[in-house]
């Protein structure tokens, strides 16, 4: 371990932000690193507590307790080795990841955990500037050749294992760019573009072959690809969203985050207005009242990006009740709790309501002008269950002159790929496929990441990635070639 004491010397420091004012002039991230002197001091704090709980709150398996030592003894080139031993992509995570390992630290029980995103995230960047993170292409080919759908975090992860055991990997994707979710769901002031180019140009020259533009169930069959590959691997993701089954869903001004978040990252991207919202289908919050309907994480990059685009005022509105300030530690340790969390993007400006249903949109010529909502409470049913039913008399009207639809993901889209797969779904409608070996009911055919498990984390979806490759390669090869 680190510095014995140090849990005891040392107080929680964690990176702080541009002031908000300053970060809404800008697209750019917006996180200022710690100093190393002092991020050296956050290692020390990783306790020896005996049974390191992070572990399960990590799903790719972190040493968490092994890299804080490295970094607290200044052996950054080791702490970063031992990090990308179970996490392909450390700076996607450090910077989105929601930390479970961090509710699951020992030293959480008093509010004060080790900062570990912050470590990882800084072992990583400081990898990628001093040129430690090369490319390691295998020295030997199988001339084993894998499809894969989806360039995801999951597919991602799958390609660069494979490509390291040796094998052939090619993935496929119906955008014109490569990274899924990371590209066009996340906002480049949460995540900024150029660090998947830079990976991709990793994989690329381990011998990952990528194809835009590419859908699988459209532009080439399945069928095809299973006639000329060895295993087709689906890793496209939950994308079908959920949608608001009100009277007046039709009016215009009504979208779903996820058309509002992926033209806002093309833009940034450099893209023209006519290939960022093709047959000037733009959508803007400009000097608009928007409503974001959902209150997790894609409804607070809403929130960010309305306020980046000039609204007039943002209100976010969440169907559940208003979660405690503080959990219950002796209910929910080591578990990820529920509690009231405030994301930037909330912090930079937004109204949040809790317990609020919408019961139609109103408008005129066309066009969302408002929503009537309600308000909610929980009652008890006729069996003890409880139940959420509307306070009579509650009833109230919200400006709205845009309406996004955050409310989360019911599982992959069915046309297409998942059609002509012919793969059994469970009872969620996400692909089946076992969490030991990832084969689906098809032949040949493996599915990993949101489109197995559902909506999910990122940090999930490498986990799953990185497993499937694993399957694949026994499946192949007939012997365990690939970490866990």
């Amino acid at each position: 371990m680190g510095k014995p004491t140090g849990f005891l010397e040392i107080e929680r420091q964690d990176r702080t932000y541009e002031p908000a004012k300053a970060r809404l002039k800008t697209w750019k991230e917006f996180v200022r690193p710690l100093a190393e002197p002092a991020l050296r001091e956050q290692a020390a704090r990783c306790m020896d507590c005996g049974i390191p709980f992070c572990h399960q709150g990590c799903p790719v398996n972190n040493q968490i307790p092994d890299f804080n030592n490295l970094v607290y003894r200044d052996q950054w080139k080791a702490a970063l080795e031992n990090l990308q031993s179970t996490n392909n992509f450390p700076e996607f995570t450090g910077r989105v990841c929601p930390a479970p390992c961090e509710a699951s630290c020992t030293l959480n029980i008093d509010d004060n955990p080790v900062t570990i995103k912050t470590i990882e995230c800084q072992i990583v960047d400081r990898g990628w500037e001093e040129g430690w993170i090369r490319p390691e292409p295998s020295p030997r080919g199988t001339g084993k050749r894998i499809a894969i759908a989806g360039s995801g975090p999951a597919g991602l992860a799958c390609a660069q294992q494979l490509a390291r055991a040796g094998h052939a990997p090619t993935v496929f994707e119906k955008s014109d760019r490569i990274g899924g979710l990371l590209r066009y769901g996340i906002p480049d002031f949460k995540m900024e573009k150029p660090l998947i180019d830079r990976r991709i140009k990793q994989l690329e020259a381990e011998g990952v072959i990528f194809r835009t533009e590419f859908e699988v169930g459209a532009t080439v069959s399945v069928q095809r690809l299973l006639d000329d590959y060895d295993v087709l691997v689906m890793a496209g993701g939950a994308e079908a969203p959920r949608d608001l089954e009100v009277p007046g869903r039709e009016l215009e001004g009504v979208h779903y985050a996820m058309d509002f978040l992926t033209q806002q990252n093309k833009r940034g991207a450099g893209d023209p207005e006519d290939r960022a919202a093709p047959g000037g289908s733009t959508i803007s919050a400009q000097g608009k009242h928007v409503v974001i309907i959902g209150g997790g994480d894609t409804g607070s990059d809403c929130i960010g990006t309305s306020n980046r685009q000039g609204a007039a005022s943002v209100v976010q509105l969440e169907i559940m009740p208003r979660p405690p300030e503080r959990e219950d530690k002796a209910l929910t340790w080591p578990d990820w709790p529920l509690k009231l969390r405030t994301s930037s993007s909330q912090d930079e400006g937004c109204e949040r309501d809790f317990a609020v249903a919408t019961r139609r949109a109103i408008g005129r010529d066309g066009r969302i002008t408002a929503l009537d909502c309600v308000r909610l409470e929980w009652v008890a049913g006729s069996e003890g269950a409880m139940r959420m039913q509307e306070v009579e008399g509650s009833g109230f009207e919200l400006k709205a002159d845009l309406v996004l639809l955050a409310m989360g993901f019911t599982g992959p889209r069915k046309a297409g790929l998942v059609e002509q797969s012919q793969v059994e779904l469970d009872p969620r409608g996400n692909v089946a496929a076992n969490v030991v070996d990832y084969r689906t009911s098809a032949p040949k055919v493996f599915a990993c990441g949101d489109m197995r498990r559902g909506q999910s984390l990122v940090v999930w979806a490498i986990r799953e990635g990185r497993q499937c490759a694993r399957a694949v390669d026994e499946y192949l090869m007939g012997a365990t070639k690939l970490p866990r």
